[in-house]
């Protein structure tokens, strides 16, 4: 399945506001990093609207601020962004060309032979 160069995934995030205390400072924090955070409706579910790098610096910043009702959030996001598709993968090789196989797997959490497929792509297209 081919994806679109401008393709940013969505993740529904169930009852977000209700599992965290502190939410403007998570919402706040998730829009300075370039994110689309949004209500579904009227319910209490979101959307977040977030590429791979983006997810990251969430990920990390949720790491950091240490506030415990954040942490399944954290977790979440580390579990939904191991659904790239190849296009994904060959996009966040293609920004750092030295990447290794073994970097490429510890970063996306992609598979060997995913991480394989890619190198090779990348290096017979130069």
């Amino acid at each position: 399945m081919k994806t679109s160069p401008s393709y940013v995934p969505v993740i529904n995030l169930p009852s977000l506001l209700r599992k965290v205390i502190k939410a403007y400072a998570l919402k706040a924090g998730i829009r300075d990093c370039g994110c689309e955070l949004y209500r579904i409706g009227r319910s209490r579910n979101w959307q977040l609207k977030a590429t791979f790098e983006q997810i990251e610096n969430i990920i990390d910043f949720i790491i950091t601020s240490e506030e415990p009702s954040w942490q399944w959030l954290a977790t979440y996001l580390a579990t939904q962004r191991q659904t790239l598709s190849h296009d994904e993968l060959i996009r966040i090789a293609k920004i750092k060309p030295d990447i290794t196989v073994n970097q490429l797997m510890a970063r996306t959490d992609c598979t060997i032979a995913q991480a394989r497929k890619v190198i090779d792509e990348l290096e017979w297209h130069e």
